[in-house]
């Protein structure tokens, strides 16, 4: 039986540049549709995602994100990490490379699994009910969990372990609206052994391994998180990790996943990033790794004068897939800010609506979306239910886009200091 951890019952989440962005679809001929919010497949070790800004390259690595299984890893690298004062360059890239590759763990454990009649606690089966004696740790447990009665639970008898799945399905039209998953009432005896599958990835494995005194049982390394004296993780220890994945796997109880690692700004990268990721690419075992870059012919960072596209050294871009993306027209530009004011409940007029698509012809659809959010609060202090043009004109007179600010800081160049 999978077993998957089910959060707070309160659904709290920001709304942020891309949260109308669902996936990718394909129509049954393997063609990508004009307008979609699904991804099928993709594969590849490489692939270069390259444009003009604002053309959409982040949200298509994170539509490839929100399409793939929640269990498969997706590292999200800022290029600012890899210049630091602390760690060397290779390293930083080592550490994302192992947080975008998973395993999956399968283990028989023995627990106690039902409904939470009562906090005290009784669990209830479709078959029993128990009242359990719990350790005050125990309890600790159950209230950072946010247990309450009617929550569908198991508790690991060896370490004591609370996991909730969710709200029983009793209570599923207890409300209208309500942000929870529903879970069937368990079968069978509320003491039983059960099959728990338990995702990490190997950076995770490399951190529980890096306590001093944990990690002889790869099954048992998240349990070590928590313990203090961290020492620092090395080729050694992660060679030592690799080899009891290696054999865990070949003993059919864990399974290896491949996420997808998304380095956005790549030309920011410079000669020794590119000369390991060139090596990198080179494994067997490497998650799918998605660049994206608006740059033309420019200097690779770290040389002084060796001009390459898009930044990137012609060997390292000759195996990568270049997928180029393009600005938007302004029916595409008009049916995505359209998406994106319901995705924040905004109420737009089709006027509006041809008015935000044509500031987005002449600046960029970036810029258009963030005057969606002004724009509605203005509307709502003039008492209005809907967001009208007028209100997107008097919004765009107070900010400016990187053109006309490029554009007024060169006409007025002699009031700013130099």
């Amino acid at each position: 039986m999978k077993i998957e951890k089910v959060n707070s019952a309160t659904k709290m989440q920001r709304i942020t540049s891309h949260s109308h962005v669902k996936g990718l679809e394909l129509d049954e001929g393997g063609l990508a549709k004009p307008v979609a919010l699904g991804f099928k497949k993709m594969a590849g070790s490489a692939v270069l995602l390259a444009g003009p800004p604002a053309t959409g390259k982040t949200g298509l690595a994170l539509a490839i994100a929100q399409e793939l299984c929640s269990k498969v890893p997706f590292c999200r690298m800022a290029e600012s990490e890899v210049y630091s004062t602390e760690i060397k360059e290779t390293e930083v890239l080592m550490e994302n490379f192992r947080r975008a590759i998973g395993l999956r763990l399968k283990e028989t454990k023995e627990v106690y699994e039902g409904e939470v009649t009562e906090l005290t606690p009784w669990l209830k089966t479709a078959k029993g009910t128990k009242q359990l004696k719990l350790d005050p740790s125990v309890f600790e447990s159950l209230q950072k969990e946010r247990v309450k009665a009617g929550d569908v639970i198991y508790i690991e008898a060896n370490s004591g372990a609370v996991k909730r799945q969710g709200r029983c399905d009793t209570y599923a039209t207890e409300f209208n609206l309500e942000a929870e998953e529903y879970v069937p009432l368990p079968k069978g005896d509320v003491h039983k052994k059960k099959e728990v599958i338990q995702d990490v990835t190997l950076h995770d494995l490399d951190v529980a391994n890096a306590w001093p005194q944990g990690g002889q049982d790869i099954l048992s390394l998240m349990g070590q998180l928590m313990k203090p004296k961290k020492t620092k993780i090395t080729d050694k220890l992660r060679g030592e990790i690799n080899k009891v994945v290696n054999k865990y796997i070949h003993q059919g109880v864990a399974e290896l996943v491949l996420g997808v690692l998304f380095v956005d700004e790549v030309h920011m990268l410079d000669i020794e990033c590119f000369t390991y990721l060139h090596q990198a690419l080179e494994s067997s075992i490497i998650p799918i790794i998605i660049f994206a870059s608006n740059r033309g012919n420019c200097v690779i960072r770290g040389t002084e004068d060796i001009t390459s596209p898009h930044g990137i050294p012609l060997d390292l871009l000759d195996r990568v897939m270049i997928i180029r993306t393009m600005l938007y027209t302004l029916q595409e530009m008009k049916q995505i800010i359209k998406i994106r004011a319901q995705t924040e409940g905004i109420n737009i007029s089709e006027k509006a609506l041809n008015h935000l698509g044509e500031i987005g012809i002449k600046t960029t659809l970036r810029y258009t979306v963030q005057l969606l959010t002004p724009a509605n609060l203005l509307a709502k202090i003039n008492g209005k239910d809907g967001t009208e043009k007028e209100h997107f004109e008097e919004i765009s007179e107070l900010f400016y886009d990187a053109k006309s600010s490029v554009k007024i800081l060169a006409d007025q160049q002699d009031k700013y200091m130099k």
